[in-house]
């Protein structure tokens, strides 16, 4: 096999080797059916079984009842960003909006245009987004209050979730979805682009609670309404087959292999403890989140001197570290340690960093 690099990339990210092996050894001949599951119809036993499955994980995995959907939808989160107002904000009412980064601010953006009623409970925009807004004052007559848990830009996360009362949350949770335990109790909707922490681009998961679906009008076209997809299995129409496929196996590798989210999160406290202490106790290298705010799947740094950070980006590539670079609206240097980043990934950058630093600190 070609020598694989560890890939910190910020999504599309790495996936298991586990599940890209099992892809590999089926893909020719999917469960003795001929053909690829690239090739197999979505209306035959082969393909209900896969998302039945999926289905099935998702719900056992995130603890869920009988009072929630999951769906797969394609269009990405971004996608979300116009659906969620689209089918949950009626006209006559406003909705709650953190904005704490990049995809807060499309969230927003795209309801505006809608022309719905949005309201800015609380932003961290004064400090360039690198921490999460505290005791934020939600308002009782609010649609639903919209959040993104955790923010791959900036590198921040909420560590523990807002409190809206009787309102329903709604969260943005593609960077850290099964990277943490969490309630479901309070979502109405969680939606999550599957290409950071779940599988391959091409397919979002839609969590969504059952009475929410009341909010859905009839004058939504058919594509873009959650209740056309929660009564058809998600399809309505052809599914993104090969996604839901990798993102069960997934599923499946995280379930059977690690030993579920509670597990996966102990070991995302230690990939992400391991490289912050490192940046913690180093004059070269410097966090760019507020420490109390720190995303574990997505930290962000700089190096005191900028302009080595190419050479780093680069050296660290060439030694077997992908996907360094930051996004390209602030710069800098990001490790995306998502579920399938291993530990070992992480223990080979910070040895890096540590040579890279006594060579041009």
């Amino acid at each position: 096999m070609t020598k694989r690099i560890f890939n910190f990339n910020a999504g599309p990210a790495a996936l298991p080797l586990e599940v890209l092996s099992e892809i590999q050894t089926e893909f020719l001949d999917f469960k003795g059916s001929g053909m690829s599951i690239t090739e197999v119809s979505h209306r035959s036993s082969w393909f209900d079984e896969v998302i039945n499955d999926a289905v099935l994980r998702v719900k056992r995995l995130l603890n869920l009842g009988e009072g929630h959907e999951v769906l797969f939808l394609q269009g990405g989160a971004s996608l979300q960003f116009s659906m969620v107002p689209m089918n949950l904000l009626p006209d006559d009412q406003v909705a709650d909006y953190v904005n704490t980064g990049s995809w807060s601010v499309k969230a927003i953006r795209e309801a505006q245009v809608l022309g719905k009623k949005v309201r800015v409970a609380a932003s961290s925009e004064d400090r360039d987004f690198n921490y999460i807004p505290k005791n934020v004052d939600f308002h009782a007559d609010a649609a639903y209050v919209h959040i993104t848990s955790n923010n791959t830009i900036r590198g921040t996360q909420w560590k523990s979730f807002p409190n809206t009362g009787d309102v329903p949350l709604i969260s943005d949770m593609s960077s850290d979805i099964m990277g943490r335990t969490l309630d479901v109790a309070p979502f109405g909707l969680i939606y999550a682009g599957a290409q950071k922490n779940l599988g391959p681009s091409g397919v979002t998961l839609v969590i969504i609670r059952r009475d929410m679906l009341e909010r859905v009008p009839d004058t939504l076209p058919t594509m873009l309404k959650y209740t056309t997809f929660a009564a058809k299995n998600s399809m309505f129409n052809t599914p993104p087959c090969f996604a839901i496929y990798a993102l069960g196996l997934v599923l499946k590798w995280l379930d059977e292999k690690v030993g579920g989210i509670s597990r996966i999160e102990e070991i995302n406290q230690q990939k992400a403890g391991l490289l912050y202490s490192y940046l913690d106790e180093s004059d070269f290298y410097r966090g760019t989140a507020e420490e109390e705010d720190r995303s574990t799947m997505n930290v962000t740094f700089r190096l005191t001197n900028e302009s080595l950070e190419e050479t780093f980006i680069a050296e660290a590539l060439a030694n077997g570290l992908g996907g360094l670079k930051g996004h390209r609206s602030v710069g800098g240097c990001r490790a995306s340690i998502y579920n399938a980043t291993t530990l070992e990934a992480v223990q080979a950058l910070v040895s890096f960093m540590a040579d890279f630093e006594r060579r041009y600190g």
